[in-house]
């Protein structure tokens, strides 16, 4: 089957596997998809020819260092960030060619992404959660119904800015979960929670997949051999995903409480709205988001103003 079939007819397999299958969205599955046809151009051009199913497995540590190379320099050299995103999409290429089409490629777990340099502990921002959402979506190491869980986690952690253990302690009984949610906090206070449509529909589609039939009293996100999921896995999935993607160490479950907050508050929320939405029991712990906001304005300000020093 290998020698049948060409590196543009696999391309073209696990875009149609990622669509059908892991459900990526549109924008996702382009930007795989331009991601590794990059790739697969600088395969043919580097050795000089169109190429098999079969010459896949053959692609050397070294011919992806050359490619990474590649796309480090040139007019429009790829960040850090961005080449670490590139060896990601490669190696997620070759596990589905691995496991799907029976060509095997030891050499592309051997290759390290470059160094990202770590900025100062930050919120994630509005356009890193939708990938790291995406990312954990279509995980091709998890269960199709682990990876709808742990995008329906991070859409959780992110649209309703619950601290892990919140999340975590939510039961069947819950789901759906409306148009709020009850949440317990810290110190027993009990708070109501606004649900956006897209964490519900992130919910229903876990729930969809899920192969475990739950009592109402059960914990809603269950970990791989059916009992009750703990925080270290979210922790560990953030890990594995900002490693993927390229983010900062600051990029954890709880950054995206944090983001939460501030992309509340650039919108123009009232600091009283979000102590209470966060269940914060002094506004001056909310009033850091205030701070970071303000940090942000300057910071765009310095960049985009003509008479910034």
């Amino acid at each position: 089957m290998a020698g049948a079939l060409s590196a543009t007819d696999a391309l073209a397999a696990w875009l149609t596997h990622l669509t059908h299958e892991r459900r990526a969205s549109p924008r996702t599955v382009r930007a795989y998809g331009d991601g590794a046809g990059a790739y697969l151009a600088f395969l043919e051009q580097h050795r000089g020819g169109a190429l098999s199913l079969s010459a896949l497995s053959d692609v050397s540590a070294a011919d992806v260092r050359a490619y990474l190379a590649f796309r480090r320099s040139g007019e429009r050299p790829l960040s850090p960030r961005s080449v670490s995103q590139a060896l990601s999409i490669i190696r997620s290429f070759h596990r589905f060619l691995d496991r799907r089409l029976e060509t095997p490629n030891a050499a592309i777990a051997i290759v390290r992404g470059p160094r990202v340099p770590q900025g100062a502990p930050r919120p994630v921002s509005e356009e890193q959660a939708r990938d790291l959402i995406a990312e954990a979506g279509f995980d091709d190491e998890r269960e199709p119904w682990q990876a709808s869980r742990d995008a329906a986690l991070i859409t959780l952690l992110w649209g309703c800015g619950l601290r892990i253990s919140e999340a975590l302690s939510l039961k069947r009984a819950d789901a759906p979960l409306g148009e709020s949610v009850r949440i317990t906090g810290k110190g027993g206070k009990t708070r109501l929670v606004p649900v956006l449509p897209a964490v519900n529909e992130a919910i229903d589609a876990y729930l969809a997949d899920l192969p475990f039939v739950l009592a109402p009293a059960e914990a809603l996100f269950r970990a791989a051999r059916g009992g009750p999921l703990g925080p270290r896995h979210a922790q560990a999935l953030m890990q594995r995903l900002r490693g993927r993607l390229g983010l900062p160490a600051s990029a954890t479950p709880h950054a995206l409480r944090h983001s939460f907050a501030t992309h509340l508050l650039g919108a123009g929320a009232d600091l009283r709205v979000i102590q209470e939405l966060l269940g914060h029991a002094s506004l001056s712990t909310t009033q850091r988001y205030a701070d970071v906001d303000a940090a942000g304005l300057l910071a765009a300000y310095n960049s985009a103003h003509p008479h910034a020093a």
